[in-house]
């Protein structure tokens, strides 16, 4: 019998999923009000706002299902997955997408990305198991 834990991998794809989402559309709308790629203050505080906002919530999602830290670098991945793929399209199609950024954004756009994909496994794979 299933339990309410054993949907912690479709959860967690879900999760990333409507983080990519919403994202995306941020950027898509007002990626040109704060992605600033010439202001380099502004870009760092941009690399480091994502540790904190991506440990919150992939830290949530893990503490939500009471994860061991296996179950979590699992979970992790599944967050991180659907924007991944999806990414690799949003990157390919910058100019397309994004048309409110030049594409030279593109590079230090797909280098945030990885960044913040890092920052999840991250969380996931230095989780401390709960006692």
């Amino acid at each position: 019998m299933k339990t309410y834990k054993d949907n912690y991998l479709l959860i967690s794809f879900i999760v990333g999923f409507l983080v990519w989402f919403t994202a995306t559309i941020l950027f898509r709308i007002a990626g040109h009000y704060f992605f600033i790629v010439d202001n380099p203050l502004i870009m760092l505080v941009l690399y480091i706002i994502l540790i904190p906002a991506l440990g919150f919530i992939s830290t949530s999602v893990f503490n939500k299902f009471n994860l061991n830290n296996p179950e979590s670098i699992k979970a992790a991945v599944a967050m991180v997955l659907p924007g991944m793929l999806l990414d690799t399209l949003c990157i390919q199609f910058f100019e397309k997408l994004f048309l409110n950024m030049p594409e030279s954004y593109s590079k230090t756009f797909a280098s945030w990305l990885m960044f913040a994909y890092s920052v999840v496994l991250l969380f996931g794979l230095f989780r401390k198991n709960k006692k």
